[in-house]
């Protein structure tokens, strides 16, 4: 009897134990990150840009955010693109000087 209840114990620490353990390393896990599949063919305007991220694979392509959140996704051959990123850029200097 003293061991079946040890066993039973036993089991239920080692689930308490598998449960906090999935837990933890799923609350770890970062969240889906987006990637560009077709670009915009719109000129966007600069002032609104407040971030951008540069990709390489599944095309090359710049991925800026809107002020609002809203994620675009553009060629990065273009001038005013490459316009936007250097004014992102100088923002984010000067905001960490």
């Amino acid at each position: 009897m003293k061991l079946h209840t040890t066993a039973i114990l036993l089991l239920f620490w080692l689930g308490i134990f598998t449960v906090h353990t999935v837990k933890g390393n799923t609350s770890g896990v970062s969240m889906r990150k987006f990637r560009c599949v077709n670009l915009s063919t719109k000129q966007l305007n600069i002032q609104n840009l407040i971030n951008y991220e540069r990709q390489r694979v599944p095309i090359d392509a710049v991925m800026f955010t809107t002020a609002r959140g809203i994620r675009i996704c553009v060629n990065p051959d273009q001038k005013w693109v490459q316009t936007a990123m250097k004014r992102i850029d100088a923002r984010r200097a000067a905001k960490h000087k």
